[in-house]
């Protein structure tokens, strides 16, 4: 295949295209072509992005439909029909069914955008600096978002730099099991002399994508809102990659029945893979100045048109989640089989995760990317996460078909043989 001149020009920064070093040309919900004609099951999704697959048919056909009409594409925040079309939609479809009354600010098109504009406004609202984050977290890679983000990866990155703002705690099992790493939040909170300077809000993923499909007890949501209504402290939500479906919910923490005060999401939002995020928040909490937080591409038309359709098509009742759910158990339990296996080679590997957002910790970056590697060349596109990217994460699209999940489990169970044996 013809790469010489990617891996020319390209920057070093780049990830993935060294992981699956081909061309790809072509893709169908959940399968990738390269320019051989050879074919993949795709378990990555655009990292997520891609939840109802690859060239959705009904969704391509609203933005050729737009596209055909000379409709506005790049609207700044213009009052323009397609963002009216989405916002009617959202409410009608997401919001008002879950007794939800959430403000909605379009910051710019990616997710650490909207985190961004989340801590800000946190900030802004209630006159302090600090935010609260946890172990293993992932918020972006932005000056803001990255004194949020746990990774040393990337906050070596700064040049010296220092990311300043965040008060990183325990996240749930980050201590192991019997410890409710509440209890230090708490403490911290209730004395003066703990360090702790009182945050404006705690910003909390319910599932760690990047940090390893680390899923939070519900439980301990629960208690994590109690903690900030006692205090006044705004729950910030990070759903961009637990959201829009991914763990068998539209939103993440309806799962623990928690109402955040402000929400983030990005990543699949659009529906089709274009860039496009949001941040929901409590009305009282929109203090913005007219201005004041604003991003040229924040009016992106497309993204607003593939969004609605994709609302339209996939969440007017709970049968599209309950087949996550459904896909989700399935994932689960060859998951479990194939930690089962590993442990019988004496490595300690365990499953985890929520909906179709699942992982197998193996212990180890090495053999996990023996393990994708492996995959790779047996046809499963599949990647890492984890601080030393020791978990093999299954990210595939909702929508993808039994066959074509049952066929990507069987590839990745054999390639983990292959790689261990």
């Amino acid at each position: 295949m013809q790469t010489q001149t990617l891996e020319r020009m390209e920057s070093n920064v780049r990830t993935y295209s060294r992981a699956f070093p081909v061309v790809f040309t072509k893709a169908r919900n959940a399968r990738l072509t390269d320019e051989a004609g050879r074919e993949y099951i795709d378990f990555l999704a655009g990292a997520g992005t891609l939840n109802y697959g690859h060239n959705n048919p009904q969704i391509k056909q609203a933005l050729l439909d737009y596209l055909a009409e000379d409709n506005i594409i790049h609207g700044l925040d213009f009052f323009t029909a397609a963002k009216r079309r989405y916002l009617e939609t959202l409410d009608e479809v997401i919001l008002k069914p879950r007794g939800l009354a959430y403000k909605v600010q379009f910051p710019g098109p990616t997710g650490t955008n909207a985190v961004e504009a989340a801590i800000r406004l946190a900030r802004h609202a209630k006159g302090r600096y600090n935010i609260v984050t946890f172990t293993n977290g992932f918020h972006g890679v932005t000056m803001g978002a990255l004194a949020t983000t746990g990774n040393r990866k990337f906050r070596e990155a700064t040049g010296g730099v220092p990311t300043v703002g965040g008060s990183f705690l325990p996240y749930d099992g980050y201590l192991g099991e019997g410890t409710d790493t509440l209890d230090y939040f708490e403490k911290l909170l209730d004395d003066k002399s703990g360090g702790l300077d009182v945050p404006a809000g705690v910003i909390v993923e319910t599932v760690q994508g990047e940090g390893g499909i680390n899923a939070c007890g519900l439980e301990w949501l629960k208690r994590l809102e109690g903690i900030c209504r006692a205090h006044d402290i705004l729950l910030i939500v990070d759903d961009i990659q637990a959201g829009c479906g991914r763990t068998g919910k539209f939103f993440s923490f309806e799962h623990a029945g928690v109402v955040p005060d402000i929400v983030t999401n990005s990543k699949s939002l659009s529906g089709l893979g274009l860039p496009f995020s949001q941040v929901l928040m409590r009305p009282e909490l929109d203090v913005w100045k007219p201005g004041q937080y604003n991003g040229t591409f924040r009016g992106f038309a497309l993204a607003f048109t593939t969004a609605a359709a994709a609302l339209e098509t996939y969440w007017h009742d709970d049968a599209f989640a309950q087949e996550v759910q459904r896909k989700g158990e399935i994932v689960a339990e060859r998951f479990g089989r194939i930690a089962a296996w590993i442990r019988e080679q004496g490595i300690e590997a365990s499953e985890r995760g929520r909906g179709l957002m699942r992982g197998i910790d193996v212990g180890s970056g090495e053999i996990a990317d023996k393990i994708t590697g492996k995959a790779f060349e047996n046809g499963l596109v599949i990647e890492t996460s984890g601080q030393d990217g020791e978990v093999v994460k299954c990210l595939c699209p909702l929508t993808i078909s039994d066959e074509d999940l049952n066929e990507g489990l069987d590839i990745l169970e054999k390639s983990a043989k292959s790689a261990l044996s």
